[in-house]
């Protein structure tokens, strides 16, 4: 009779091997755009904007819940051609170099709702240049004017602000790894980025647009 260590026992699947956790990503040192080269951007955009024209902005994150510009106008709003992704590194904001966080920006592809600001074009230079240093500091974004559908059927060009894929701030589709502990540790000048995700989440809910992925996502990793 055949004992216990005569049994034979079935080959069983590998379990797979979790990928490293690519966190730090590798990037160059920050580099901030000189006050030269935030001017120089910033005409760039308006070379072709009517200069007795109100400016419409596309909000899509922070500006939503933090918008910090004296807006005569605000309104639901949709673009289509891209999509709110958390998808940025921060390692300012919401992170460091060393513990790098993340932020939504526009990234290519689908449609995403939104807000529209109307700001009037009167006494706008100032306002401009704050949001030029908030938004375009590092040169990761790309000033475009989009195509927006305002909830009123109004359609208008919104200026908003797309990820370059070609920056090192650009952190593409991540792993629900990486994500959580980003969510877990990321802390930066403002907060961390748990924090800036709930508040954009809260902020989508509260305008009757809930972005039903993002809080997938935040229910997932956080």
């Amino acid at each position: 009779m055949s004992g216990p260590s005569d049994a034979v026992v079935p080959d069983l699947p590998s379990l797979p091997t979790l990928a490293p956790l690519l966190y730090p990503p590798v990037a160059d040192p920050v580099a901030y755009l000189s006050e030269a080269e935030l001017a120089a951007s910033l005409q760039s955009a308006f070379q072709h904007h009517a200069p007795d024209e109100d400016i419409w902005l596309f909000a899509y994150g922070s500006l939503i819940w933090n918008p910090a510009l004296p807006f005569a106008e605000s309104v639901p709003a949709r673009v289509n051609g891209y999509h709110r992704g958390l998808c940025m590194w921060s390692r300012h904001n919401r992170g460091t170099p060393e513990r790098p966080g993340l932020v939504l920006a526009l990234d290519h592809g689908g449609c995403c709702p939104g807000v529209g600001y109307r700001l009037p074009i009167l006494d706008s230079a100032a306002h401009l240049a704050a949001l030029w240093q908030r938004e375009m500091s590092l040169g990761a974004y790309r000033p475009l004017w989009l195509r927006c559908t305002l909830a009123d059927g109004r359609r208008v060009s919104a200026l908003s602000f797309v990820i370059r894929r070609d920056s090192s701030a650009y952190a593409g589709q991540l792993d629900d790894q990486v994500v959580k502990h980003v969510l877990a540790n990321a802390r930066g000048h403002f907060g961390t980025t748990l924090e800036y995700v709930e508040k954009t989440v809260a902020a989508l809910r509260a305008a009757g647009m809930p972005d039903r992925t993002l809080e997938a996502l935040l229910l997932r990793c956080a």
